[in-house]
């Protein structure tokens, strides 16, 4: 039986976000390479695998639950959802641009640099965090994955309770 067009959509959206991920990571990289020869220092290198491992696994968690549960494309709900995803991507790439060569997937400081107070961060403290949580959400109710949305948002909460201290201290 063909898949309906929701979830094939579904699908496309969840492969365009691994697609957005892994240019995350090149450019996540080329900005740590280039904070570390800038006399940059790595902090919490601990946590960063089982957050790494959450990010890449919590998309095909939804998909799994949509797939296995059937779950149905829950109307207007799922266009909320979708809104909350595209808006929370751009306040993400609006604190990659702001943050420029300093922004990384990793937790890199060169000394006696000042955290940076413009773009959303005059706003926020936090906005690219403000952005996950959202997108966390949001992406697996897109199609009434809500079971994933609600594990998911509390491991990402259980992970940003370690990450956001260790930025607040570094």
């Amino acid at each position: 039986m063909p898949l309906a067009i929701s979830v094939q959509l579904y699908l496309v959206l969840i492969l365009a976000l691994y697609g957005e991920r892994l240019v995350e990571l090149v450019v996540s990289n080329r900005n740590v390479r280039r904070l570390l020869a800038k006399g940059g220092r790595e902090y919490g290198r601990g946590h960063f695998p089982p957050m790494a491992l959450f990010h890449a696994l919590f998309p095909a968690a939804a998909v799994a639950e949509v797939l296995v549960l059937d779950r149905p494309f829950p109307g207007i709900w799922g266009w909320v959802s979708l809104t909350v995803v595209v808006l929370a991507q751009g306040l993400r790439w609006w604190s990659v641009a702001t943050l420029g060569g300093a922004w990384s997937v990793r937790v890199v400081v060169v000394p006696d640099t000042p955290p940076v107070t413009n773009g959303p961060y005059r706003l926020l403290q936090h906005p690219n965090y403000l952005a996950v949580v959202l997108e966390v959400a949001a992406i697996p109710l897109v199609h009434g994955a809500w079971l994933t949305a609600v594990i998911a948002t509390l491991l990402n909460i259980w992970l940003l309770a370690v990450r956001i201290p260790l930025e607040e201290r570094v």
